[in-house]
């Protein structure tokens, strides 16, 4: 139940998420984004482990590979989400990122030994399809606008995938804490060397109330708060259901759409969000169940002194 409830959270902060990237991008240029998101967001995870006064070791870390997730999970997919959001629709973004999960069961096959049964794979065609019904089975709109735009959001969604399955084979041990602010950290770095490298200085003007609103949301709630539920569902699940969350994102930006700007939900919507979540369901059952019957046998262990 935990990692379905972190799922639908999660996908209700990052259904926002495109919308104020949109708004921020032509002020702060896509490395000013990924800098204001990674850095609020790591101060705001300071702030928790001040509040919970949790003391964080940080010897004996494997800081390659929390520097490999860094790059690949935080600094290179949301500069190459905001480069995309300056030729293509927030919306549009979204479809395309629900790929992700596609290209995570893909990658842990391929490089990662990762074994999916037939119904997996049978969830993640239908999630896929859900896709398609959601946007009226028009396939050629994929194509209508921007092709580098949606060149660099695929690119996005493959860093993901890899990241992903990444933390699961290799930070299985770290903390959920320390794994996210490791990569905001990474990620807030990485990008402010890149905009004094290329001198894309933000522009001034970007702090309008609105703006100040969509860094807020993107910062501390897309991407510090977001990145906790995120690698914990990596932990406790797996990857291929963590990415899942990619599949509800476009479903709840219509969702906020609806809630606050009364836009219309069509019927083939709510269709697609049936075969998405039926896709979900296909995909992680088995997952979600083994997460819970380990979580379970350790703290039986615990209770009689094993562990």
């Amino acid at each position: 139940m935990k990692l379905y409830l972190a799922l639908i959270t999660l996908s209700l902060i990052w259904g926002t998420s495109f919308y104020f990237i949109k708004i921020l991008v032509e002020d702060l240029g896509p490395w000013g984004i990924v800098f204001v998101r990674c850095t609020l967001g790591a101060l705001t995870l300071f702030l928790i482990i001040l509040v919970q006064r949790k003391f964080m070791m940080f010897r004996n870390l494997p800081w390659k590979s929390l520097l490999l997730v860094g790059i690949m999970n935080a600094l290179i997919p949301w500069g190459l989400i905001a480069i995309s959001e300056t030729t293509i629709s927030s919306s549009l973004a979204s479809i395309a990122n629900a790929t992700t999960p596609i290209w995570t069961s893909v990658i842990g096959v391929m490089f990662f030994s990762i074994a999916l049964t037939f119904r997996q794979w049978f969830g993640v065609l239908i999630g896929f399809i859900g896709i398609l019904v959601l946007i009226d089975l028009n396939v050629t709109q994929l194509f209508q606008e921007d092709l580098i735009g949606m060149g660099t959001m695929i690119a996005a969604t493959l860093c993901y995938g890899f990241s992903s399955q990444y933390t699961k084979r290799h930070l299985q041990g770290i903390s959920v804490m320390m794994i996210s602010l490791v990569t905001l950290l990474v990620g807030a770095i990485g990008s402010l060397l890149i905009i004094l490298v290329t001198g894309s200085q933000p522009q001034m003007g970007v702090f309008t109330m609105d703006a100040i609103v969509a860094m807020i949301g993107l910062g501390v709630f897309g991407s510090g708060l977001a990145y906790l539920l995120f690698y914990f569902m990596i932990q406790e699940g797996s990857a291929e259901f963590a990415t899942f969350v990619t599949y509800l994102v476009p479903i709840t930006a219509m969702f906020w759409g609806w809630f606050l700007l009364d836009e219309r939900i069509p019927a083939h919507a709510i269709f697609g969000l049936v075969l998405i979540l039926a896709g979900v369901y296909l995909s992680t059952r088995k997952t979600a169940r083994r997460a819970q019957a380990t979580t379970e046998t350790t703290n039986n262990k615990k209770q009689r002194g094993i562990v």
